[in-house]
């Protein structure tokens, strides 16, 4: 039986990517995304791929933004919350943080569901799963018809202490089934302790579900039978649509995530450990710390919500290639966060009107007209230049120093974005190489190093397509949590708490398609000193403690072997190895280096450009250097040195 046909899928705001791996060898495609309609632009890429390949089975793993951008545009489903009688309003009291905390009036967190469609539920658990008030079947009567009343589209369902015992979330859930409207319970989401973020998580899920579900069965039906689709978490993992949709809180960093395990890939095709990853698209720019492995986060925000569900450690800036340029109040020059996305897209790409960072890169000679996407899309320098021409005009500038200005104030967003990664935790960017991705990219990767004193970057092979191939190779992974608060525990008490976990964790990866001896299971402990209010993760195993006060050390700079230490949560990350395809350098042609004119840093330069497969291998070459391809532009300036890797990696150095 041959071997399926592997193909990655990434949907960013501005392109859809895909990179297929086939009996032909490597393929890939890049297609505008469509806003209004993600499936539309995944399945038309489909199609072209697919067209004369040979029947077989197919798989598909797909990065999606759409979770992310129900809830960022505030467009997911109208939720119904049920919980606790008197904690109805605990979401949006919160934690009672001031973000902003000089401000006099500050605004308040916007809540995702409305007073009304919030009901009490006449119940209570303790924090150790004792029944204190039980639910009776007259409390759950009045539930449902409330939830009736309210006229949701998805319920979502968080009782004070459910993690230490879901009995009567299970019972509402029962009850609420006959409605047909989609069910989140806090249990079965995150089955750990700290109230608000539990329940935040949970009206999250059930805010984002149903629009996952929709679009999830549109593409399914797209694709037929002949294809099995998989889909990114944020975790860097992947699973199977069905989870997907039922647990889509999961999927809100999607598409991050495959750059990640793609970036993690690449670093050790070439040999190196510590890497920056940067990934600049056209709405965003994604930067990440990588040590071998990504980090994982267990709490986190998007839009101002609090997020329990492990994720990859990703920080995001409204930074790309499709950021507006524009002229604030106060007469600055400001960049973003707003973007032009794939509708209009920037004035270069024939429709839009406004200026953008393409559009002041394509001004600068960092890109090459009549070479975008391979030369599928011819772009417009005339009409960059009057978009940009008016922005000029509004800011008493020359438009090429205006364009030098847009340069400028977008790298100082992304520098600002990678020190607050590294710098302020106290981690110094100069010991990391830093990993250029996304369509833009490998245009501003070298002024970030320089800025960070960074001497080495690595612009991977398709490095427009890094989230996809990440994609491809994604494990198969699913994560669980429980909270069990014990006072130093020893570790066989742990491993007896840990085993429900490890049976839930097989039986749910079998169903996932994986294989029972391919099935890795790794347990760690959240832990702190008593009285403490944050943790640290160590593995579980017998000298626990000796590993939290090592840890404790390392991040804090002091450990205290006299004092208690508790074990808040246990967890468990179970997953089955993904495809690991041998990355296949482009072939190489005997194209020749061409005169170019870039503008670098106020001046004009003679400078050579070519395609990425004309670049003679392992010889190093000097700046000012643009290398071409279908995915991206890559800059190589002045004191800076490239070669290609034998992986057909591009390896740039500072002299």
């Amino acid at each position: 039986m041959p071997d399926p046909i592997l193909i990655g899928i990434d949907t960013g705001g501005t392109f859809t990517d895909f990179i297929c791996l086939g009996p032909d060898g490597v393929r890939v495609h890049k297609r505008p995304s469509t806003p209004d309609d993600p499936a539309r632009a995944v399945l038309d890429g489909l199609a072209v791929l697919l067209k004369d390949q040979a029947r077989g089975a197919v798989r598909i793993t797909y990065g999606s933004t759409v979770a992310t951008n129900a809830v960022l545009e505030r467009k997911g489903a109208r939720v119904v919350l049920l919980t606790t009688a008197g904690f109805e309003d605990m979401l949006e009291i919160g934690r009672q943080t001031r973000p902003e905390l000089y401000a006099l009036e500050p605004s308040p967190p916007v809540s995702l569901v409305e007073r009304r469609r919030r009901i009490g539920v006449a119940e209570r658990m303790a924090f150790d799963g004792r029944v204190l008030q039980p639910l009776g079947a007259a409390a759950v009567r009045r539930a449902v018809q409330a939830v009736r009343r309210a006229g949701g589209e998805s319920i979502a369902v968080c009782l004070l202490h459910a993690y230490a015992n879901g009995l009567h979330e299970r019972r509402l859930g029962r009850a609420l089934a006959e409605l047909g409207v989609p069910c989140s319970l806090s249990h079965e989401l995150v089955a750990e302790y700290r109230e608000v973020e539990r329940g935040s998580t949970t009206v999250l899920n059930a805010y984002v579900a149903p629009v996952m579900r929709r679009h999830l069965a549109t593409l399914a039906k797209g694709v037929g039978r002949r294809a099995s689709l998989r889909v990114m978490q944020s975790n860097g993992g992947a699973v199977s649509v069905a989870t997907a949709g039922r647990e889509a809180v999961r999927t809100l960093l999607s598409g991050p995530a495959g750059g990640a395990i793609g970036a993690v890939a690449a670093a050790r095709r070439v040999g190196i450990q510590r890497v920056i990853a940067f990934d600049m698209g056209g709405t965003s720019t994604d930067v990440s710390l990588l040590d071998g492995a990504p980090r994982q986060q267990t709490e986190w925000t998007i839009g101002e919500l609090a997020v329990k569900v492990p994720a990859i450690d990703i920080h995001t800036v409204g930074a790309g290639g499709g950021s507006i340029a524009a002229r604030d109040a106060g007469g600055a020059l400001v960049v973003g966060p707003q973007s032009a996305g794939a509708d209009p897209g920037p004035a270069c790409y024939g429709r839009g009107e406004l200026p953008t960072v393409t559009d002041a890169d394509l001004l600068l000679g960092r890109l090459v007209p009549e070479a975008f996407l391979g030369g599928g899309m011819r772009l417009d320098r005339a009409r960059a230049a009057r978009a940009v021409g008016r922005l000029a005009r509004s800011l008493r500038l020359g438009v090429e120093a205006t364009a030098d200005g847009i340069v400028r104030v977008v790298n100082a967003a992304m520098e600002r974005a990678i020190r607050r990664i590294s710098v302020e935790r106290g981690l110094d960017p100069r010991a990391y190489a830093l990993v250029s991705f996304g369509g833009a990219g490998g245009m501003h990767a070298a002024e970030l190093a320089e800025a960070l004193d960074v001497r080495c970057v690595l612009v991977p092979a398709h490095p427009g397509l890094l989230s996809a191939w990440g994609a491809v190779t994604a494990d198969v992974q699913r994560d669980y949590v429980q909270t069990v608060r014990l006072c130093e525990p020893p570790a066989r008490v742990l491993a007896r708490r840990l085993a429900p976990l490890l049976a839930r964790a097989r039986r749910e990866l079998r169903a996932e398609g994986a294989a029972r001896t391919a099935i890795v299971l790794r347990a760690t402990l959240d832990v702190r000193y008593r009285g403490q209010s944050y943790e640290l993760a160590v593995p579980l195993a017998a000298g626990y403690r000796a590993a939290f006060d090592a840890a404790h050390r390392a991040r804090y700079g002091y450990a205290d072997a006299e004092r208690a230490v508790e074990v808040v949560n246990i967890r468990l990350s179970a997953s089955a190895p993904g495809p690991r395809p041998r990355v296949v350098a482009p072939r190489r042609t005997t194209g020749q280096l061409r005169p170019h004119r870039l503008r670098w840093r106020g001046r004009w330069l003679a400078a050579r450009r070519g395609e990425r497969t004309a670049l003679p291998g392992r010889r190093r070459l000097a700046g000012p250097l643009l290398i071409t391809e279908l995915s991206a532009t890559t800059l190589v300036p002045p004191g800076w040195t490239v070669r290609v890797a034998p992986s057909g990696d591009l390896l740039m150095e500072r002299r």
